[in-house]
């Protein structure tokens, strides 16, 4: 800086403290002394955190951070949260803002523990929100709430609305783009989803839009990519709810393309992480039951089921039960799992009618998933009413579903070896062959009860005979063809000789 002009500045400064304070300037002072106790009182009482306190953040405002985020948060604080927000409400009950973030941590909570008591408290805190201020008048935080119940819920045509209404209002507020990836994939509108998660990203990359671009990535079938989506997920997660959550989701990325020390690995990094996460527990029994470590797995999964009582874990370890010929105790466990699907709160259909296709009545499966197939179209529905459809011994009808389900370009071994199986039935032995070997291949062990049918069913059908597929080879040896010869060129005619000149002088 030059300092030719900073002398008269500092010349000033000088001047001004060797000033004598007047009365007005002590009243002045005084004023502005009483302000600042008002500023920090209100600080200290306000419900929300101020962005620059240098404080750690508490226990509730951890909660409300990753809430606000659309993020996993752990059970301590979600507890601190809703005990503060219920406490502020009780005095505060026309508080819009404070009655959303109630919901939200009302519906987290429901997601951790999977008990449906949550779903109703969550729903009747965001609709109050919605009373004190109205969608019309942009309540997005409530909105975008019930969008994500309505998800949770599997009710994703409800969801669907409410994230098109918030993003019809406010184009760029981010929190709509997560809400309309989960409806879209719900709904089978795979690129609606992709067209949503690519907006969520470039307004808000970090951990939500890296985790929703890793399942859209999945449900595409590109691996690479939804792997790296998830590792930059890992990288933006902070608190230690959120890492394991994300590690959690690596261990079913592992698992699912048939990598099993590296899917234990990452389950048990989450459980590391944060102990209580049930779906990690549920993962770890998943890779120990193909590991042969039947009854560590059956410890998991009871662990998992006490702790969120997930119909989808339930039949999982009831073919695990199934498998090791334990018979009595699988049995128990089916008998449990409609009523413990109805008192989820949680649409379940999916579950059991992949339930009654392969254990119960095949012919009410197929009643039950045609009309959750009129409601959402993904591809676990269609593969679900395919399977249930060559249960009942429809493989024609059954292998339009099954092509649903495998064409779109999520790869697991289960849609693969549903459909070899439609093709087997049809007689279509090439195709039941590649797709036997397709799903042995993305995951040799993916099921107790149908991995070793898919090994017993490609040796079976066996290799195809020699000399390549029926009627390629002809009946009788080939000879080659007679060709007609070519034309002789015609011969020239010869030139007539010319007269010779008569001799001069003759």
């Amino acid at each position: 800086m030059d300092p030719m002009r900073e002398a008269p500045v500092s010349q000033e400064r000088q001047r001004q403290a060797a000033t004598p304070v007047t009365f007005t300037g002590r009243k002045t002072l005084v004023a502005a002394a009483a302000m600042v106790v008002l500023i920090a009182g209100a600080l200290l009482i306000r419900p929300a955190r101020a962005g620059d306190d240098a404080r750690p953040p508490g226990p509730s405002e951890r909660a409300r951070a990753a809430v606000g985020m659309g993020a996993p948060a752990a059970a301590v604080d979600l507890s601190a949260l809703i005990a503060d927000r219920e406490q502020w409400v009780a005095g505060h009950a026309d508080d819009e803002a404070s009655w959303a973030v109630l919901g939200s941590a009302y519906l987290e909570q429901a997601r951790r523990t999977a008990d449906p008591a949550w779903y109703p408290k969550a729903e009747g805190a965001l609709k109050r929100s919605l009373e004190v201020r109205p969608a019309e008048k942009g309540n997005f935080d409530a909105m975008t709430g019930m969008g994500t119940l309505a998800n949770a819920r599997r009710d994703f045509g409800t969801g669907k609305k409410w994230g098109e209404l918030v993003r019809a209002q406010a184009p760029k507020r981010w929190t709509a783009y997560p809400v309309l990836v989960d409806a879209y994939t719900g709904l089978g509108d795979y690129k609606g989803a992709q067209g949503a998660m690519e907006r969520l990203v470039e307004l808000r990359p970090g951990l939500t839009a890296f985790v929703k671009a890793s399942q859209v990535y999945r449900d595409r079938g590109w691996r690479e990519d939804a792997a790296m989506s998830m590792e930059h997920a890992g990288g933006a997660a902070k608190a230690p709810a959120e890492k394991a959550y994300v590690l959690f989701r690596l261990g079913e990325l592992a698992w699912e393309r048939g990598d099993e020390t590296e899917a234990l690995r990452q389950y048990e990094a989450a459980l590391r992480t944060d102990p209580a996460q049930a779906e990690a527990l549920g993962g770890r029994a998943r890779v120990l039951a193909a590991l042969g470590r039947g009854g560590e797995a059956v410890r998991d999964y009871r662990l998992a089921l006490g702790r969120a009582a997930v119909p989808g874990l339930a039949l999982e370890l009831g073919e695990l039960l199934e498998s090791m010929g334990r018979g009595d105790e699988a049995r128990a466990v089916y008998e449990g799992l409609a009523g413990l699907a109805a008192r989820s709160g949680v649409n379940e259909e999916l579950v059991l009618g992949r339930y009654e296709a392969d254990h119960g009545d095949p012919s009410a499966a197929v009643r039950r998933l045609t009309v959750e197939w009129g409601r959402h179209k993904s591809v676990q529905v269609a593969d679900a009413l395919g399977w249930a459809l060559h249960r009942t011994g429809d493989d024609t009808a059954a292998l339009e579903y099954a092509k649903k389900a495998t064409d779109q370009g999520l790869r697991l071994a289960e849609f693969s070896y549903h459909r070899a199986l439609i093709e087997r039935g049809l007689g279509d032995e090439g195709g039941a062959r590649r797709h036997l070997e397709e799903a042995l291949r993305t995951n040799p062990r993916f099921s107790p009860v149908r991995g070793p049918l898919a090994k017993d069913a490609l040796a079976a059908i066996g290799k195809p005979v020699a000399g390549g597929p029926e009627n390629m080879q002809p009946t009788t040896p080939w000879v080659a063809p007679e060709l007609p010869k070519a034309a002789k060129p015609a011969a020239k005619a010869k030139a007539k000789p010319k007269p010779k000149p008569a001799a001069a002088g003759r």
